[in-house]
């Protein structure tokens, strides 16, 4: 199992990191938050953890699932992957970034968006698909 944090800040952005490249699975990638949800934990403990660990903030709020998919990057193990809309707490301009892992990092609003195409094959805009689906639901909010 995978939760996904699609993170949405008080002006509607999204909060998108670039893996590093070199990551086994999608290097140098622009990515949400999130992870492999461990061993006794739920899909929520998973989410908050993976939260913390990747930009040191607190999940405080899960606003809505966005997204429910099956995937496989190449290596035969399907994941389950759910990705949640959330709000956070902490210092939104400074996140805690995991520089084994991740790069940079972006706040994306629909002029931005585009900018998560980059290094994907055209076919594979999922990252761009939450991301978008995030900002849409966030202006709702």
């Amino acid at each position: 199992y995978v939760a996904g944090a699609v993170i949405a800040d008080p002006r509607g952005r999204v909060f998108a990191q670039r893996r590093s490249p070199d990551r086994k699975i999608f290097p140098h990638c622009w990515d949400i938050v999130g992870g492999h949800v461990e061993r006794g934990e739920s899909m929520l403990d998973g989410l908050s953890r993976e939260v913390a660990e990747e930009t040191g903030w607190r999940l405080s709020e899960v606003v809505a699932e966005l997204f429910v998919l099956d995937w496989d990057p190449g290596d035969g193990v399907t994941r389950h992957e759910v990705d949640y809309l959330v709000r956070v707490e902490g210092d939104l301009q400074d996140p805690r970034l995991e520089r084994d892992k991740h790069t940079d990092y972006l706040w994306v609003d629909d002029a931005l968006v585009h900018r998560l195409r980059d290094e994907r094959d055209p076919g594979d805009y999922f990252i761009t698909d939450i991301v978008q689906r995030g900002i849409d639901a966030a202006r709702g909010l």
